[in-house]
């Protein structure tokens, strides 16, 4: 269970932020000025209407606070943290050192944000891909594309799981090898669309799902533009492959201008009525681009200098990777930066003792692999 959902079901911090948001006429703005004052939600409930006052509350919200949650709204806090016990999904507070470092610098960032799968450091060279649900055959295959070169280059894909661009996008970055993120305007414990379950789970295992709605919360449509602010605030620029004009993705791209993230579309054929929302894009300043490293020589500069060299660190291992025989690659995949035994990598590719003691041999003169002592080996 994740360290976050531990302190939850111990009933402790994440209950109290859960009573805080429970709190009829507090929304999540009212919530990051509390937190924000008092530093822990804990101390805003054992103050005294009076210490509530001094620090900036009216008196309204001053005797709301001492009165808490109703009854109703405690039982559904104890279901919560129940479930959340039981599955093991996390929630990561605005607080949190682990909080994604650049949703946390958008004007409005979600004080709770569910996960599932894992977020990791990696993360923070995150690239949005949206676009239209009735993407045409010739978009969504544009976006795989576009997506999976995102990945070779040691990105990370985020979008909506919606139909069309969306699940186009995560699925070219899974066949890639790589990492994307879904972005719910549900409840985390919820499937939608029902048809993208499987992608979903496949989501999981190799990145994470996030939400920032309670469990249980439904798919209202009013759910979804708060959505594609988290979309863009994860990423360092929102790409728009195709969208219909007034379409979501144009809010998401239009969030991501304020939020100071770059924005790039694909431009289109201008009678086909998925590329008027991109061409729009285009004519009120977007960066047009036709393949991954357009975004890629855009986005780069602006990186700090840790961030360029993990992507440096990336295409170095691709290069080095690309060529590789099938035997090497086996070898080189199943290897881990914690030393492995002959053993084991015999175990996970199926070759022979002779076969895997050939190629690391091979690998160490290409520098690619390391021997530490007790003949284990770890990747460079």
């Amino acid at each position: 269970m994740s360290r976050v959902a531990s302190r939850s079901v111990a009933g402790t911090s994440l209950e109290a932020w859960f009573r805080l948001r429970a709190i009829e006429g507090v929304g999540d703005q009212t919530i990051l000025a509390l937190v924000n004052e008092w530093q822990r939600p804990e101390a805003i409930f054992e103050a005294s209407n009076d210490e509530l006052i001094q620090r900036g509350c009216s008196l309204r919200l001053a005797e709301t606070i001492r009165r808490g949650p109703d009854r109703e709204a405690c039982r559904r806090i104890d279901h919560e943290l129940t479930t959340l016990r039981r599955t093991g999904i996390e929630v990561r507070t605005i607080l949190d050192p682990s909080y994604p470092m650049r949703l946390r610098m958008i004007p409005d960032p979600p004080p709770l944000l569910y996960v599932s799968g894992t977020l990791t450091v990696q993360d923070e060279l995150a690239l949005a891909v949206v676009g239209a649900r009735r993407a045409t055959p010739a978009g969504r295959a544009l976006t795989e594309e576009l997506a999976a070169d995102l990945v070779g280059a040691g990105f990370t894909v985020v979008s909506g799981l919606a139909r069309g661009v969306d699940a186009a996008a995560h699925r070219g970055a899974l066949a890639a090898g790589g990492r994307t993120i879904a972005v719910l305007g549900c409840g985390i414990d919820r499937i939608y669309p029902l048809e993208h379950e499987r992608l979903r789970r496949e989501i999981e295992e190799q990145g994470a799902i996030v939400s920032e709605l309670s469990l249980g919360a439904p798919p209202h449509s009013g759910h979804f533009p708060r959505r594609n602010r988290i979309i863009s605030g994860l990423a360092i620029g929102v790409i728009v492959t195709e969208a219909a004009i007034n379409s979501g993705s144009l809010i998401t791209a239009r969030l991501a201008g304020e939020q100071g993230r770059e924005v790039f579309a694909v431009p289109g054929f201008v009678k086909t009525e998925t590329s008027r929302g991109t061409n729009a894009l285009l004519k009120e300043g977007a960066t047009l681009i036709e393949k991954a490293q357009d975004v890629i020589d855009v986005v780069e500069p602006q990186l700090d200098v840790s961030l360029r060299a993990r992507l440096s660190s990336v295409r170095t291992e691709k290069k080095c990777a690309d060529r590789f025989g099938n035997e090497e690659r086996l070898v080189y995949d199943a290897l881990s930066h914690d030393p492995l035994t002959v053993d084991h990598l015999v175990e996970q590719t199926g070759l022979s003792v002779s076969s895997v003691m050939a190629v690391l041999l091979s690998l160490e003169l290409l520098k690619r692999v390391r021997q530490v002592p007790g003949q284990r080996y770890l990747k460079v």
